[in-house]
């Protein structure tokens, strides 16, 4: 596999779309049959996926499932919960309890293991025991905003891997310098996104945002700078991205990454029904027919970074979405390649967040 590649795949069945991609990387390459294989979610509360909140049980099972007929049978999902909630609550909320039932996969809360100090080059950090004598490490983030360091995904969701009395330190640290020196201690073999269900802005849930995908790669840095543009963020601006670039743990310049798309998204958004107050809300600036859900999703993000900066209020007319307008010519803003008749279209199949969110910057600052 290339470091510099990102594979994305797109729908809304995560078992299905899990094993195609696995498939296609063909991860077996680099495991031998006596490797202890560990799988992190992200299990920060005991929420189930649909929050936005939980890495999807039906990926996962997907790759337990991809593994175990590749022959791996050493297989231990990790993970603690964040401070304040129980770990073990979160696995059986989330379904995981059920997973390690049905898989015969062993379930390790890191709350409960001893931890060590190690030197990363520059910072002594404490990682949990069980994650230093895993193999090989599959990193299972969501792709979720959050209300102190914009976004988490793959960098962050390390953060399971230490003790809670280091999670508080980090706290006190500001996040972003200790994620990105944890990231020179725990290094992840491969990394999948969890793109199906994320947050809008906490990492909690609540504001539940369908992106219909799965994104994996080898390099925790560059899969991070595609997961800001997605949610309408600048890498740069993402101060663990940024940092842990500098520390030599990855690639930020998304110009130098190879995007695979296996597949064009074709699964109709749902009308978020669940959806929270704020995805709502902005979802009343958008007039939509048979959209996807990747493409819709990127537009909640984009409008919700306008919402940030200000901006939204002076957005004169409501943004069309959708494969219903495909051949039209209409007088107005749309999104994504199905409104290239419009007079003012957004291109992309899907269009990244960030895209959009400039578009919509240069049009209400007109």
């Amino acid at each position: 596999m290339n470091r510099q590649s990102i594979y994305v795949i797109y729908g809304n069945d995560g078992k299905r779309m899990v094993k195609e991609l696995l498939h296609a990387v063909k991860i077996e390459n680099e495991i031998t049959g006596d490797m202890l294989i560990g799988l992190k979610p992200n299990m920060v509360v005991a929420k189930p996926p649909e929050s936005g909140a939980t890495t999807s049980t039906d990926m996962v099972c997907g790759i337990i499932e991809y593994l175990k007929d590749c022959g791996f049978n050493r297989i231990i999902i990790l993970e603690g919960s964040w401070v304040g909630d129980s770990t073990q609550r979160a696995f059986k909320v989330c379904g995981y309890d059920r997973i390690s039932r049905e898989y015969g996969v062993e379930l390790f809360d890191t709350k409960k293991d001893g931890f060590k100090a190690y030197d990363a080059g520059g910072m002594k950090i404490n990682v949990c025991d069980k994650v230093m004598e895993v193999d090989y490490l599959i990193n299972l983030p969501v792709l979720k905003g959050h209300c102190q360091t914009e976004i988490t995904c793959a960098l962050k969701n390390m953060k399971g891997c230490i003790p809670d009395s280091e999670k508080r330190r980090f706290h006190t640290m500001g996040l972003h310098r200790p994620i990105a020196y944890l990231n020179k201690i725990v290094k992840p073999s491969f990394n999948i996104v969890d793109g199906l269900i994320g947050d809008l802005d906490f990492e909690e849930g609540g504001n539940p945002v369908e992106m219909n995908r799965i994104i994996a790669g080898k390099d925790p840095v560059l899969i991070d700078a595609y997961a800001a543009e997605l949610m309408g963020y600048d890498p740069y601006d993402i101060g663990y991205i940024k940092l842990a670039e500098e520390l030599g743990i990855g690639c930020a310049d998304l110009k130098k990454a190879e995007i695979v798309e296996l597949n064009k998204d074709t699964a109709v958004q749902k009308k978020f029904t669940d959806a929270g107050r704020k995805v709502k809300r902005l979802s009343q600036w958008i007039i939509e027919q048979d959209a996807c859900s990747a493409c819709y999703g990127s537009l909640v993000h984009a409008l919700a970074r306008l919402d940030e900066q200000g901006l939204l209020g002076r957005l004169r007319e409501k943004v069309y979405i959708g494969q219903g307008f495909k051949g039209k010519a209409i007088e107005g803003i749309g999104v994504g390649k199905c409104t290239g008749g419009f007079s003012r279209c957004v291109k992309g199949c899907p269009p990244k967040a960030k895209d959009i969110l400039e578009f919509l910057k240069e049009y209400v600052n007109a």
